[in-house]
């Protein structure tokens, strides 16, 4: 079974990471930005990682048959940084890169004003160029989060279908559920989710708009998040093979493919 892997942080990953991943099926990834444990003290550290991403690891990743997209970000935790909108500015000559798929993570971290001020430009620059959008949900006050979150794609008119609100759990899905964006649910067992409760929440709400990730990175996580998941569906004897497939390929592809430059054979 192929399957998409939509948010990893491959950048911190072994080379054995990558093998394992086109092992168990997974054909394509995504990269988000992230906070790597320390802010960054200038824009050059960003314009740094960001190609980083768009090069060592487009071809760390084609080695093993895997391809690799990037999203593009000041993501939240660094979005009260001083240099933040410098920052979001040296991000316009990076986004044309034929590797880049959409904006993200963006959202919140502390639900702050500097971090919404950050978070609408952000999101008025996926918006003007039509890509998808991910959009990290608090990990603290994560209800309140993404409420404010839906209230500020409201208020911008931003197109749902080309966004997809991470990290959601039970606490949040119904929330999500009242929009268009596709729902994010992280298998990351420390702060987010196990596999069994995301396969839970998916047995109760269905599988329409739902999306599975890792978003593996150097905490205590898991780049085969994935395949796990689609383990633990065909193991419980309550989901066919098409609604597998749909977690773990379909519904990813259709949020992805809103990209001009999301190339992948169905």
């Amino acid at each position: 079974m192929r399957m998409i892997e939509p948010h990893i942080h491959t950048m911190v990953r072994t080379t054995d990471d990558y093998y394992n991943m086109a092992v168990a099926g997974i054909v394509a990834c995504v990269e988000p930005s992230f906070w790597s444990g320390m802010d960054r003290r200038s824009v050059a550290c960003f314009e740094d990682y960001w190609e980083h991403m768009l090069t060592v690891e487009t071809e760390r990743a084609r080695k093993y048959g895997i391809k690799h997209y990037v999203m593009l970000s000041l993501n939240p935790k660094e979005a009260r940084n001083e240099i933040a909108h410098d920052v979001v500015d040296a991000m316009e000559k990076f986004l044309d890169h034929p590797a880049v798929v959409g904006i993200g993570e963006i959202g919140f971290d502390l639900i702050t004003e500097q971090e919404e001020e950050i978070f609408r430009r952000q999101l008025q620059m996926g918006n003007a160029r039509k890509m998808p959008i991910c959009i990290h949900s608090p990990h603290q006050n994560k209800l309140k989060g993404i409420e404010r979150i839906i209230e500020i794609i409201e208020d911008e008119g931003v197109a749902q279908e080309r966004i997809v609100i991470d990290h959601n759990t039970e606490e949040t899905i119904e929330l999500s559920l009242q929009t268009r964006c596709w729902m994010g649910m992280t298998v990351y067992y420390v702060t987010k989710l196990s596999a069994e409760r995301a396969v839970a929440i998916i047995g109760r709400y269905g599988t329409d708009r739902m999306i599975v990730n890792g978003s593996a990175d150097w905490g205590y996580s898991d780049p085969l998040a994935v395949p796990k998941v689609a383990m633990l569906m065909r193991k419980s004897g309550d989901f066919p093979e098409s609604s597998i497939q749909k977690i773990v390929f379909e519904n990813p592809y259709n949020f992805l493919n809103h990209s001009e430059n999301f190339e992948l054979d169905t």
